[in-house]
């Protein structure tokens, strides 16, 4: 219909013209000057009317083919005035930018929904070009490296060497395990690489998670299983060594009351009270390595970090200032708060005291300090901190190994079951440690997360759920 209606207005003009010169023509054929002058003058005026009516189209479609180069959709032609003859090809052009609008719109929010969801993933993501330029990252990855932007993944090489390095080896689909310091923790991210092309140019997509408290869970829940066949195994054999000795020690005191050999009853006799004895000690080590591994679920409380801090000081300070030993300690803020078992706390900073302890037996001026903060995460902080002998590097990754420990009178249990107890309330413990220079070990708790219930706040734990949750 369109072209119907240019083709009709074209064919007018057309035939106006071809008039206007015949006119002329016929004109001048008849010494009719002025006709004719007239005649030409008309032919003029048409002539340059037609051009005009041609290049306005022509100007029109230039100007939205250029719109289109730029991708802008936004701009609207007058369809209902104007010029007549441009009035349809317009509308059309309307249409065109409506329908595009319409598309992005689309796309958009495709978008938005795909970042909004990726956003929420606690999975760091992060792609880049051949050059290492970064074309996306989301918040996740950010926080996990502690990293404000990144505009290239060469700047990591600086930051984070051994994390440039793993990606640099990466392979597409094949994760790899990698272990860092990030601040003041220790983490270890599982790293995934995969390539694609997007309009011929080739990205790499990385993602990285956060493992670690899934690794410490499985390597527990493994030393657990490990310590119920263990526990198992030992009770079901010792037990019945312990009866029988008892029963053997019964008829030798009756063999006795009967006049046999004395020196062979007293062998018999003492053997048989080495057997019983050595059978009891192993029923106890069994039974305190079952407690270990069905240790019970935290019960929390608030609690005002000043106040554990306090009572732990008051607990040790005797046995402290009889080896010496200055003991320290600061809050910040003073009235800090976190949401843990009080018992269980309190269990695992005399052990880490009583280890720091320990560890200065052979330092001048020695002192333990007890510290406690929130960061910027709003995670609660306690460090226990001394100047001792320091933990040698290779033996480092050991340390909350059950049954692992350097001293000769050590049970191997003391920081197993610190870390056990910090995974119950979804937190962790970290170390640091330079050898003879001392040890700081960190208890991190996770950050409160608000709640909001009959008109009050509460703070809970990660994981934890108020008695009014549905």
């Amino acid at each position: 219909m369109l072209f119907n209606r240019l083709d009709v207005r074209l064919l007018g003009r057309l035939l106006l013209l071809v008039a206007a010169l015949a006119g002329s023509g016929y004109a001048a054929q008849h010494h009719a000057y002025g006709p004719a002058f007239g005649a030409l003058v008309l032919l003029l005026v048409l002539a340059l009317e037609l051009a005009r009516y041609l290049t306005r189209g022509q100007q029109a479609l230039a100007d939205f083919t250029l719109a289109l180069q730029y991708r802008d959709f936004s701009r609207q032609y007058p369809a209902q005035s104007g010029p007549a003859a441009l009035r349809s090809l317009h509308a059309a052009f309307n249409q065109v930018n409506a329908t595009f609008r319409e598309l992005r719109a689309g796309q958009e929010g495709q978008f938005q929904y795909l970042q909004t969801i990726l956003a929420l993933l606690d999975t760091g993501i992060v792609s880049y070009n051949a050059a290492g330029t970064v074309g996306w990252v989301n918040e996740a990855f950010k926080q996990t490296l502690h990293l404000p932007y990144l505009k290239n993944i060469r700047a990591l090489q600086a930051r984070q060497p051994v994390l440039y390095e793993a990606i640099c080896r990466a392979v597409p689909g094949q994760p790899a395990v990698v272990k860092l310091t990030v601040g003041l923790q220790t983490v270890q991210l599982l790293v995934s690489a995969t390539q694609f092309k997007l309009q011929g140019e080739a990205f790499t997509l990385l993602a990285f998670k956060n493992v670690s408290q899934a690794l410490a869970d499985t390597e527990t829940a493994a030393w657990q299983q490990l310590l119920r066949v263990m526990t198992h195994e030992i009770m079901n054999s010792v037990a019945p060594i312990a009866s029988l000795a008892d029963s053997l020690g019964r008829h030798v005191q009756r063999a006795r009351q009967q006049d046999a050999s004395d020196e062979l009853l007293d062998d018999v006799g003492t053997g048989i009270r080495i057997i019983q004895q050595r059978s009891e000690g192993l029923l106890r080590f069994a039974q305190v390595y079952r407690n270990f591994s069905t240790l019970a679920a935290p019960q929390r409380t608030t609690l005002h970090v000043q106040e554990v801090l306090q009572a732990t000081r008051q607990l040790l300070a005797e046995q402290l200032a009889a080896q010496g030993i200055e003991l320290t300690l600061s809050v910040r803020p003073a009235h800090l708060t976190l949401h843990a078992d009080g018992h269980l706390l309190e269990q695992v900073l005399i052990n880490l005291v009583l280890n720091a302890a320990q560890a200065l037996t052979q330092t001048p001026h020695s002192r333990i300090s007890l510290r406690a903060w929130s960061n910027e995460q709003q995670r609660v902080v306690l460090e226990v901190r001394d100047n001792g002998t320091g933990i040698a590097a290779d033996v480092l990754d050991s340390i909350f190994i059950p049954f692992f420990t350097t001293r000769p009178s050590g049970s191997g249990i003391g920081l197993s079951l610190a870390k056990q107890i910090m995974q119950l309330h979804q937190g962790s413990i970290q170390v640091h440690s330079v050898e003879g220079a001392g040890s700081a070990f960190q208890l991190w708790f996770p950050r409160p997360v608000p709640f909001e219930g009959n008109g009050r706040s509460l703070l809970l734990p990660n994981g934890a759920h108020s008695p009014t949750d549905c």
